[in-house]
C-alpha cells in the first residue's frame, strides 16, 4: 500500500498536508495522533470515502480513485463508529457482506461461524443488531470485515467499546492475519496496545507525517532508547510541556 504526496484543505485549513506513506504486505502499521492531527481524514481518503484534494493511494497495487470498485474489492474498513442495518440479525448482516463479496458459501459458513465464536456472538447471532451493545456491534463489524479476509484491513479506534477479552481477541486475530499477509492500518489513542502491536509507527500533527518507523528507530532519533511509546509520543508532539503543568497543578493542590 502506498500514499503519495497525499493532501486535503477546507478553504483556508490544511487538514492533511503531503503526507508520504509506504506499507508492506503483511505489516501491521499503528497510526498515531492527538485529536484533530489528521488520521481519520487520512483514513477516509485512503479507503476512498472522502475525494482527496491532491495525491496518489494504491491499495495492494491499485490506486483507489482510478479504479475504486477493483480497489475495494482488496479492503475492509472498521469505522470507531460501527455503520450496520439495525432491523437485520447479525447472521443476517454477515450473509449479506458474504453475497456482496461473492465468498464461496462453504468457505463463507466456516468463517463466519468461527468469527462468531471467536467474538462470543455465537448465541446472539440471530438477535436483531439493534438490541446490540456497542461493544457487540464493533464485534459483528469484525467479524464481517475479518470473514473477507482482505488484502488491507483499516481499522479506526477499534478497540472502542470491547471488553478486554474482546481486545485481546481482536489484537491476537491481527497479528495471526498479518503473519499469513494481511496489512493492518490502525489508528489508536491506546498507545498500550499500539506499543505491543505494531511493526511500525507513524504519527501524525496537524496534517503533517512528523515520526515514522520501528519503536528502536524512533527511540534512537530521539536518543532516548528506554522511553515507552507514550514518553515518545508526547515528546514529539509537544505534549510534554502541558501533562507537566497539569502535574504541578495536581502536586500543589494536594499540598
Amino acid at each position: 500500500m502506498t500514499v503519495r504526496n497525499l493532501s486535503k484543505s477546507y478553504g483556508s485549513f490544511h487538514a492533511v498536508k503531503n503526507v508520504n506513506l509506504e506499507i508492506k504486505k503483511g505489516e501491521l502499521f499503528c497510526f498515531l495522533g492527538p485529536n484533530g492531527a489528521g488520521k481519520t481524514t487520512t483514513i477516509k481518503m485512503m479507503t476512498g470515502l472522502l475525494e482527496p484534494g491532491m495525491g496518489e493511494i494504491r491499495i495492494a497495487g491499485t490506486e483507489i480513485w482510478k479504479s475504486p470498485i477493483e480497489a475495494k474489492k482488496k479492503m475492509a474498513y472498521i469505522p470507531d463508529h460501527p455503520i450496520l442495518y439495525p432491523k437485520l440479525s447479525g447472521r443476517e448482516f454477515l450473509r449479506f457482506i458474504g453475497s456482496v463479496f461473492q465468498i464461496e458459501q462453504d468457505v463463507f459458513e466456516e468463517r463466519m461461524e468461527r468469527y462468531l465464536s471467536l467474538f462470543e456472538l455465537s448465541s446472539r447471532a440471530d438477535e436483531l443488531i439493534e438490541s446490540y451493545s456497542h461493544g457487540m456491534k464493533q464485534k459483528i463489524n469484525l467479524c464481517g470485515a475479518f470473514i473477507r479476509h482482505p488484502d488491507v484491513l483499516f481499522l479506526d479506534e477499534p478497540t472502542v467499546g470491547l471488553d478486554p477479552k474482546g481486545a485481546k481477541t481482536l489484537k491476537n486475530l491481527l497479528q495471526s492475519m498479518c503473519r499469513q499477509g494481511m496489512t493492518v492500518f490502525m489508528s489508536t489513542h491506546i498507545l498500550e496496545i499500539a506499543e505491543q502491536m505494531c511493526d511500525r509507527v507513524g504519527i501524525i500533527k496537524n496534517g503533517e507525517i512528523i515520526a515514522i518507523g520501528t519503536m528502536d528507530e524512533l527511540r534512537q532519533k530521539e536518543g532516548k532508547t528506554q522511553s515507552s511509546l507514550e514518553d515518545l509520543f508526547l515528546e514529539l508532539t509537544g505534549d510534554t510541556d502541558t501533562f507537566q503543568e497539569l502535574t504541578d497543578d495536581d502536586e500543589k493542590v494536594e499540598k
